[in-house]
């Protein structure tokens, strides 16, 4: 845990006692801040009261005697409006941050010359993060991984000379953080997502790009035209910037050309390392991730010799494009993150020969977009509430049988992928929420994992997981 002394002897509001409030309030209490923490649900006010966190209706406090309103990310700061909590610091001019401006400004304090990498975008951010993080640990550095990955940012070790942080930032986050600063800072890609939470599209780019704004270092994939205003943005304003682009080649930066990733400088080019050979960093969506993966570990101090030696044992991120297991020429992979049709498209232009199981929880407009990649899907495997409604999609474009459970699916695509003469993937990749039959996409890729690891002859390449299929 990383005690909260920058706030010792300071009356702190906490609202939100969800897994990374309560590790919000211990951190701070450890620090020697006066907490008073609240919550709309009573079972989460209780549990905090167990663990001897004060607890109070915040309505009823004095918020004179406040210094600082720390808020749960996954409660509304701005849209659709403010949470009441929100108008009662604001009213009495008290400053408003979560957990990772805590955590920048125990940095600050403690280990300013710490390496920070912070990472955002609206895909890609927390396969980044997770590479990253493999390729400092596996380099021998102390690495401490989390934020919206993992663990929550406050339970991580202290910060210290040497000690390296790779945290993933989620636009609330860093709407919560206003004096981030990270060594280096990468923002990925922007696309529409939380418009619910952030009223427009302007909006959420802009709180995104706070993230590079303050940086070091600015990491910016430059393949959109919200990441390209935002990157020269920066350059003006006199700090350095590293583009990354998975679709043209760059004067200067990091460019995929295929498998290859390119770094150009002054009109001289090198090969860093070519992904053709990988089995978790395929595609070119991963190309990008890897692109500035490279480019934040070399900001850091990372060798080119140390980055390629952790590009090549990287082992996925789990439920991301992660394959499970083999059987003969016939390859299962477990991409039950992808809960969307646009999350989905990755796996699907990555594979070819796809036995695919997809379905759930149906998301606003479906497949419909997947529809230039249905020639890569030798058969569909339909399960869950959406099953009618994407076999109408996929029409006479593809093969497909309801198969209603993950278990039949499975069984069915297995069966025909063995059958099929050329090298095939079956692939889980529902483009789908989970909730119509598993808690979330976790349980689901894990049941899927089990049912893979049931089956006869097979190799598992990940540890399977307990609890059953």
């Amino acid at each position: 845990m990383i005690p909260a002394s920058t706030f010792k002897g300071k009356r702190v509001a906490l609202f939100g006692l969800g897994g990374s409030g309560l590790a919000t309030a211990r951190s701070l209490m450890a620090g020697g801040a006066d907490v008073v923490a609240w919550d709309d649900n009573p079972d989460s006010i209780a549990k905090a009261g167990g663990e001897g966190i004060h607890t109070e209706d915040l309505r009823y406090i004095d918020w004179r005697a406040v210094h600082s309103f720390v808020l749960s990310p996954g409660v509304p700061l701005t849209h659709p409006k403010p949470h009441w909590s929100v108008g009662l610091a604001r009213a009495e001019g008290v400053e408003i941050i979560g957990d990772v401006e805590i955590f920048v400004r125990e940095r600050r304090a403690h280990a300013p010359d710490c390496p920070f990498i912070a990472i955002t975008g609206t895909n890609g951010k927390s396969t980044t993060t997770a590479l990253i993080a493999h390729i400092l640990g596996v380099s021998g550095r102390d690495t401490q991984l989390g934020g919206n990955i993992g663990r929550a940012v406050l339970t991580l070790d202290p910060p210290k000379s040497g000690r390296f942080f790779v945290v993933e930032c989620s636009s609330y986050q860093i709407d919560l953080a206003p004096t981030l600063d990270p060594t280096a800072g990468i923002l990925l890609n922007l696309t529409p997502d939380h418009l619910d939470r952030h009223g427009t599209m302007q909006h959420y780019a802009d709180v995104k790009e706070r993230l590079v704004a303050g940086s070091g270092r600015a990491v910016v994939g430059v393949d959109d035209s919200y990441c390209e205003r935002i990157a020269d943005r920066i350059e003006r304003a006199g700090s350095p910037v590293t583009r990354v682009s998975k679709r043209q080649p760059l004067v200067h930066g990091l460019y995929a050309e295929g498998s290859r990733i390119i770094e150009a400088s002054n009109g001289a080019t090198r090969e860093i390392v070519d992904l053709a050979g990988s089995q978790t960093l395929r595609g070119s969506h991963n190309a990008q991730n890897a692109a500035a993966a490279i480019a934040a570990c070399m900001a850091v101090g990372v060798s080119v010799e140390e980055v390629r030696a952790g590009l090549a044992s990287f082992p996925g991120l789990k439920h991301r494009m992660q394959p499970v297991g083999r059987r003969g020429h016939v390859t299962f992979v477990n991409d039950s993150k992808a809960t969307n049709a646009d999350a989905a498209a990755p796996a699907l232009s990555s594979y070819d020969r796809i036995y695919w199981i997809l379905g759930g929880l149906p998301k606003e407009g479906g497949i419909a977009s997947l529809e230039p990649l249905f020639p890569n899907v030798a058969k569909a495997y339909l399960i869950g509430e959406a099953a009618s409604v994407f076999a109408a999609t996929l029409g006479d474009a593809v093969a497909y049988e309801i198969s209603g459970t993950l278990t039949h699916a499975l069984e069915h695509a297995a069966k025909d992928a063995a059958a099929d003469p050329l090298p095939s993937t079956v692939l889980l990749s529902p483009a789908c929420a989970s909730f119509d039959q598993y808690r979330n996409f976790e349980v689901r890729g894990d049941a899927f994992v089990a049912n893979v690891a049931a089956l006869s002859g097979i190799t598992m390449l990940v540890d399977v997981p307990t609890g059953g299929k």
